[in-house]
């Protein structure tokens, strides 16, 4: 059980954020928003009763049902139009408790920016984040340095720091678009309190706090080494709010450096943490799948294709398998569904640049999704395709810095997202040729230099010059060694660390004016493939019984 605080809560001040007392400004400064002044529901009612209730006296499971079921249905029936009542109309039922209400206030805005995005004021936007920051405060700065009674279940500690870095990223992207009117521009350029909303270092200052409060790192740390954990995690690291809140900040870095373009870092973050294997953080999977996909992004921006190509396989492979868990409509799946499409196109355009043996369902799986297609016009050179897969399934960039709002007379808010695609772009096109390449050499076991030249020579031939194609194919040749020569991830290893290996199916060298190809492809095991095939008619017979039966 928690007690219900009613002392003032202070700003933090960790950091170089600058926002102490930030909450507390923004009341002083502006009015809030007003709700609508409609009667709250009995039965809305009756369910903030019971959610406080439940709160109060820490009954997890009930929070986290009330949480994953009763809140997403109640905003079906009642809300769907309309956003839940204001915090003035529910604090009567629950006496004022505020730590119940700032919990409450997080729900509400969450639901206006999933379900009325477009429309979301600018004063929603900053009272959104006065919140959070109240929030936060009341988790870090908590009385006589020990940490506060509140427990919540990991689902939504997730989903908390996961919507915060989300509203950041919105954040963001609004403050890029032209159309605003000129009050909205005053606010944003002309009052100290709202130049500091959503401000980038503040959001990477909460980020750290948590992360450091809870000692995450050195447990992880010792963790991997086989160590007890709990023996470095100190007061605040064993409390299993404290704890979940660190982990999950680590991945709202890794999203954060990643929507910055900072790759290095973003992969940096997970260093103590091996995302192939399980482990008791791994209870939410909608983080476990945000954390795959943005891992094996920034490893294709680093050209460690090998990695990310396993990266994108296990949790797809993990997906096929828990399909059925996310088919519900919440925003959640949606946002899940969405990043599986997309990690297929990423997988696809890691294939096409690093060619290598994967798993049969997961080719079935681009075969099924019209992906081949795709794949086989990548690979004959269209820089366009490789564009719209990119552009379709990378992340909204953000700009570290804005311009003034006034400044702005159209949309940049896709600047950053096609600098990001310029830079990929760039590297394609170091290795447009190599595919060609690649199909001839499969065709034989040595190849003169001069034979190869010949049949490379429509390509190689630029208009308006005449250049000696035997050296520009030997050029070309240095390219594809060093193209397919990458930094791959040894086990055990942090995220960063690894080792240059080869990952083309083939190797090749040159003796004179002669070319010894060796075929290294690794044989299919058809083994696995009949085991899938088994499973998939057993599926099939029980489904087919099932139908029987009804």
């Amino acid at each position: 059980m928690y007690d219900d605080h009613d002392d003032t809560y202070y700003g933090y001040s960790g950091g170089s954020s600058g926002y102490d007392t930030y909450a507390d400004d923004m009341d002083r400064g502006y009015s809030r928003y007003v709700p609508s002044s409609a009667d709250v529901p009995d039965v809305i009612k009756q369910f903030i009763r019971f959610f406080h209730d439940a709160i109060k006296n820490g009954r997890v499971d009930d929070i986290q049902d009330l949480y994953e079921n009763s809140f997403p249905k109640l905003s079906e029936d009642y809300f769907d139009r309309n956003p839940w009542p204001d915090e003035s109309c529910i604090a009567d039922l629950v006496d004022g408790d505020r730590i119940f209400l700032v919990l409450y206030k997080e729900l509400y805005f969450r639901h206006i920016h999933a379900r009325f995005n477009a429309s979301i004021t600018l004063q929603q936007r900053i009272d959104s984040f006065s919140n959070y920051c109240t929030l936060f405060n009341f988790i870090l700065k908590c009385d006589k340095n020990m940490p506060i009674s509140l427990e919540l279940p990991d689902v939504w500690l997730w989903e908390l720091i996961d919507e915060f870095v989300y509203q950041f990223q919105a954040f963001s992207q609004y403050k890029l678009r032209p159309k605003k009117t000129q009050e909205e521009i005053d606010m944003l350029t002309h009052n100290e309190n709202f130049n500091r909303t959503w401000n980038t270092l503040a959001v990477l200052n909460v980020l750290h706090s948590l992360i450091d409060i809870s000692n995450i790192k050195k447990q992880l740390e010792v963790q991997a080494s086989g160590g007890d954990a709990d023996s470095v995690a100190g007061d605040f690291g064993r409390h299993s709010l404290y704890k979940m809140l660190g982990y999950f900040s680590l991945v709202g870095l890794l999203r954060l450096h990643s929507l910055l373009g900072d790759y290095y870092q973003a992969v940096k973050a997970l260093e103590n943490i091996d995302i192939h294997k399980k482990s008791h953080f791994s209870s939410v999977p909608a983080c476990q799948i945000t954390m795959a996909y943005y891992v094996g992004f920034a490893y294709m921006m680093m050209r460690r294709y090998a990695d990310a190509i396993r990266t994108f396989s296990s949790v797809l492979l993990y997906l096929q398998r828990a399909k059925q868990l996310f088919q519900s409509r919440t925003y959640q799946n949606d946002q899940i569904n969405k990043q599986t499409e997309q990690m297929y196109q990423l997988l696809s355009i890691c294939l096409v640049l690093h060619p290598q043996h994967i798993d049969e369902s997961i080719q079935q799986a681009l075969r099924e999704k019209n992906l081949v297609d795709k794949i086989a016009r990548m690979q004959s050179g269209d820089l366009g395709e490789y564009e719209s897969c990119f552009m379709f399934s990378c992340p909204k960039f953000l700009c570290p810095t804005t311009p003034a709002p006034e400044s702005i007379k159209e949309d940049r808010t896709k600047e950053a997202t096609k600098y990001q695609a310029q830079i990929f772009l760039e590297e394609v096109k170091q290795q447009e040729m190599l595919p060609t390449i690649r199909s001839y050499l499969k065709l034989y076991k040595t190849l003169p230099l001069s034979k190869l030249a010949s049949f490379m020579r429509p390509v190689l031939e630029r208009p308006g010059c005449n250049p000696d194609i035997e050296k520009e194919l030997i050029k070309q040749l240095l390219c594809f060694k060093h193209k397919m020569k990458n930094m791959v991830w040894n086990k055990g290893a942090s995220g960063l660390d690894g080792s240059f290996q080869s990952g083309s199916e083939l190797d090749f060298y040159i003796d004179n004016d002669m070319i010894h190809i060796a075929d290294t492809k690794v044989a299919t095991r058809h083994a696995d493939l009949f085991i899938r095939k088994i499973q998939k008619f057993d599926e099939l017979r029980r489904k087919l019984q099932s139908l029987r039966v009804q």
